[in-house]
């Protein structure tokens, strides 16, 4: 099997940049969605513009489209679950402060390392289960699961962001179910041709779901509008990046150093969205991230 590997310094700015660019995509996704937007139509929209683009580029490059009967069978997989975990975590967000919505998504690179584990009988790293314990303790702290920060109490306070910690999770499962398969089952297929059929997978997804709902929820108004655009632009590039980058350095390690991406977004919502988190919230976020952090950036 693929060991995990250590990023040299381009690929850690990389990573670092994605990032930024998915914090910044759920800062405009909370914003669309405060006017109106709902979560099945910012999907499909971002999804399908992103294929379609990539599918653009790689015909003007005329990029070989050579698939084995391996990559046939996962990339529908990938693709379902990467397009659930889209409606997952945009769901959150709309539910929580996008800097803890994240905060719970981004234990993904745990899930990571169990469906390694469970899939392909690859054992965690001893340094993974050490911080494991730090993670959650941080994360518990964050999301103030038991109401101290915010004064109301567990039961109320979980009245309060439980569907959202709930919807949280269940992307960051599967996340890091999508990431698994995208190593161990698409060896040597294009980034591009990846994010194609993955986007595409996704988006008639969320078209069904729209079409059980009654059709599109459009924004009410310019701002709506205008975060719509944006989330579906650095999305559709950061995932292209995403999926080419990831599978050569390896996701076991890796993909935890994009962890950094809460930290983007409690700048940006604090700025754009006027959210803020208690101090011992931040405490637990600083817990998480650090630990994530170690785990991406330590020698091996």
């Amino acid at each position: 099997m693929q060991a995990a590997r250590a990023p040299n310094l381009t690929g850690f700015l990389t990573l670092s940049l994605i990032a930024l660019m998915m914090g910044a995509n759920h800062v405009a996704a909370r914003l669309a969605f405060g006017s109106g937007l709902d979560v099945a139509t910012a999907v499909a929209c971002r999804s399908l513009v992103t294929a379609l683009a990539v599918a653009s580029l790689v015909l003007a490059q005329r990029v070989p489209i050579a698939l084995t009967a391996q990559h046939r069978r996962a990339l529908p997989l990938i693709g379902l679950a990467i397009g659930l975990q889209s409606q997952c975590l945009y769901s959150a967000v709309a539910r929580l402060p996008v800097a803890l919505a994240l905060l719970a998504f981004n234990t993904y690179p745990l899930w990571t390392a169990l469906w390694d584990r469970m899939l392909y009988r690859r054992a965690p790293e001893r340094a993974l289960l050490l911080a494991m314990p730090v993670i959650l303790i941080g994360l518990a702290l964050a999301l103030d699961v038991l109401g101290a920060a915010s004064g109301l109490g567990s039961a109320a306070q979980w009245d309060q962001i439980g569907a959202g910690v709930a919807f949280a999770v269940a992307a960051a499962a599967l996340f890091g179910l999508a990431l698994v398969w995208t190593e161990h089952e698409t060896p040597g297929l294009d980034g591009r041709l990846r994010t194609i059929s993955s986007m595409a997978i996704a988006g008639a997804i969320a078209l069904l779901i729209m079409a059980f709902q009654g059709g599109p929820q459009w924004p009410q108004a310019a701002i709506g509008w205008w975060g719509l655009a944006t989330l579906t632009f650095l999305y559709g590039t950061g995932i292209t990046i995403l999926f080419t980058v990831l599978p050569r350095l390896g996701v076991s390690g890796n993909s935890a150093i994009m962890n950094v991406e809460p930290v983007w977004a409690l700048v940006l919502a604090w700025l754009i969205l006027d959210q803020a988190i208690a101090p011992v919230q931040l405490a637990g976020a600083s817990l998480v991230v650090g630990s994530v952090l170690w785990l991406g950036l330590r020698k091996r």
